[in-house]
This record gives C-alpha cells, structure tokens and sequence, in this order.
C-alpha cells in the first residue's frame, strides 16, 4: 500500500502550488478513483512527465514527446520501449502496481500518467500532480477506447489531430480482418503459472472478438485475467482458433513454463485448432502490458493479420 510520509505530503504542497501558478491549463475528460469519466485540468504541453502506465508511454513515445519523461515505472519492460527503461536520467518511480512516492516526487512531475492497476492510488497521487487516467473501456470496442484515449494524450501535448491518419488505416486494416474472420470461432487463452484461463468479451484481448470478429465460444469470464478452464472444455468446445497470451512471458516471471510447453498436450493436440495450425500466440508485452498505446494496436493488429496468414 502506498504511504504519503510527512517529507512527501510538504513537497506535494510546494509542488502543486508551484504548479498552479506556472501552467497553462487545458481539460481532458479522464477517469478518477472510482473509474468514472470526469473532466479535469492538466497542464498544456507538460514539460515534466511521469509515467505509470505502458499504453500512455507507448503513445507518448510514438507522438514524438519522449524526451519530456522524467520518471517511469521500470519494473515492467516493454521490449519497444526499453530505451526508457534504460535512460539513467529518467528516474525508476517503481511499478504498474506500486509506485514509489519518493521517487516520484523527486522527479518534480507536471503530471502523472497512470493506468487500472493504479486506480485505488489516484487520490494519492494527485496529491503530487494532475492524474491521468485512461483505461480500456472493452464494454465500447477496444479499437473506439483506445483511439479516444490517443486522442486525449494528442490533446494535452497539443498535437489533436496527429494519429487520425494512423487510426483510419488501423480501422480499414481491422474491417478486412473482420471481413476473414467471420463465421469462425475462437477462444481467448491466458496461460499463467502453468494454469489456462479462458477470457470473454469485455476484458484483456477482447479486440480479437468485438473488433476483429471471432465469435468467443466462452463469454462467461468476467475476471481481468478470466476462468480457470479445463483441457478438456477446450476439446469440448473444439473452436476454429485458439488465441493465447503468455502473461508469464510479459512479466519476465522467473521459472515459468512457457505456453507453448503448457499447451502442448495430448487434449489440445487432438483440437481442430491445432491440427489446421490455428494455434496462435500472441506477442505477450504487447497485449498485457501496453495494450492502449499506438505503436501496440499495430501490432495487435499484425498479429491478426499473420493469424488469418496476411498479407
């Protein structure tokens, strides 16, 4: 849990005091602590930037704004995105999950760029500077989700219309997809700790099947990392694709067993998925970790598109 020693909460003060005499300030509708959209102020053009989220440098990086990182969580690493990680002069903050304050403050932020796992920190770390929060809502379409929270991030660092030419080709790149994918059906995997969960429709990878098209043959995982699921459900179920995300991967989890090794079972190899070649692995950094940003919907994208086996 984060703590707010007595040195932090005086430097926040001093901070945003500092703060709301220097800025010029726009709105942006973000989320706040309970993950309901609000409209709050930042600072135009942030010269200073902390980053607590994968999805937000991914975009950051690719609208050209890189260099105005200050602090950034390094315990998660994104492999495109790993000159940040290994900038000395950008100060580690901590985690997706725990940031530390300290550091945080240290790097003297003109604001905070957070994504769901920092949720239940947002009063906190407001207390530093002005909170950014731009999860996925899956409910509205990933693509529609991730393209409005581009479009915020253009608008704080005053680039609005930068990413609509990329966006449209996204779009057109996902319509043929879906135009292949119809009529076939999928599940969505997530292989964690040797275990296989199964994903729905409004969580991780939903993109694969509210966007691109799959029809999900398991709709009932309503949890962030879905339903423990049996082999033999799989075989039952017996879909046209199986799509797997490798979470032990993404997170660099020291002695996990690949999913490759996991799904290479007597079950799995008796599936319709397997012996058409249909089983898919997902590039795992990308779709658990900066799934939201720019460059990372490319490569989702990519990776349908090398799924159907095109162009």
């Amino acid at each position: 849990m984060l703590k707010i020693s007595k040195k932090v909460a005086i430097i926040s003060l001093i901070a945003l005091f500092a703060y709301s005499l220097n800025a010029k300030e726009i709105e942006i509708v973000s989320l706040n602590a309970a993950s309901q959209k609000t409209t709050i102020k930042v600072p135009q053009n942030p010269k200073r930037v902390a980053v607590a989220d994968m999805a937000s440098l991914d975009t950051i990086d690719a609208l050209g704004f890189g260099s105005n990182v200050v602090g950034l969580t390094k315990a998660q690493k994104v492999y495109y995105l790993g000159k940040y990680n290994d900038d000395k002069n950008i100060k580690n903050i901590g985690s997706v999950k725990e940031v530390d304050l300290e550091a945080l403050m240290s790097s003297e932020p003109d604001i905070i760029f957070i994504g769901t796992r920092l949720a239940s920190q947002y009063d906190k770390l407001s207390k530093i500077a002005p909170v950014v929060y731009l999860g996925i809502d899956y409910k509205n379409g990933t693509f529609n989700s991730v393209r409005e929270n581009v479009n915020t991030i253009s608008k704080i660092f005053g680039v609005e219309n930068f990413a609509n030419d990329k966006f449209n080709k996204f779009e057109k790149r996902l319509k043929d997809i879906k135009e292949k994918a119809s009529g076939k059906t999928a599940i969505l995997g997530l292989v964690s700790s040797s275990s296989f969960n199964t994903l729905g429709n409004e969580k991780r990878c939903a993109m694969i099947t509210t966007d691109a098209g799959f029809e999900n043959v398991v709709l009932d995982a309503k949890t962030t990392h879905g339903n423990d699921s049996s082999f033999e459900l799989v075989l039952k179920l017996n879909p046209d694709y199986i799509f797997v995300l490798d979470r032990d991967s993404a997170i660099s989890k020291k002695g996990a067993k690949l999913a490759k090794s996991v799904m290479d079972n007597e079950l799995i190899n008796k599936t319709k998925a397997h012996k058409n070649g249909n089983i898919f692995y997902l590039n795992p950094s990308v779709w658990y970790l900066s799934e939201g940003g720019i460059t990372a919907m490319d490569l989702m994208i990519k990776d349908l598109e090398e799924a159907l086996r095109y162009p």
